[in-house]
């Protein structure tokens, strides 16, 4: 994997007649930025963290943050790692006992993790999926 490049949530497009959702990561301190599909559920939690409105009862990315942090990790970052075939994938990074461990997650899912956690989390691309992602715009 190339070195990652720091992405922030630029926008988030919902949809009440499309099933597919889109959110735009934008490089920070840089000009690049490109699309992720994103499902509505995703779409929506991301967008309720960003206008800061609260559930009453733990919504699923809540309930990640707060399975993680009872177990003693601290939630790292995000890492969007590959491209294949129009799919993109990503890695959820804690901190457990010293170590980074990984998980495999939808960066969806992972970038409303991000979200969720206060302050956000750092959100990664790796540069090869960033080339590639702006090729295919």
């Amino acid at each position: 994997m190339s070195l990652p490049v720091q992405m922030q949530l630029s926008r988030i497009i919902i949809s009440e007649i499309h099933e597919q959702q889109v959110i735009y990561l934008k490089e920070v301190g840089g000009p690049r930025q490109f699309p992720i599909m994103i499902g509505i559920f995703e779409a929506t939690s991301i967008d309720r963290r960003v206008k800061n409105v609260q559930a009453p009862r733990p919504l699923t990315h809540d309930l990640i943050v707060n399975v993680v942090e009872e177990m003693g990790g601290e939630l790292d970052s995000v890492v969007i790692t590959e491209l294949k075939e129009h799919t993109y994938f990503a890695r959820l990074r804690i901190k457990m006992d010293g170590e980074i461990i990984e998980i495999d997650s939808r960066p969806s899912d992972a970038i409303a993790v991000a979200v969720t956690c206060d302050p956000p989390l750092p959100i990664y691309v790796a540069e090869d999926v960033l080339e590639d992602a702006s090729q295919q715009l």
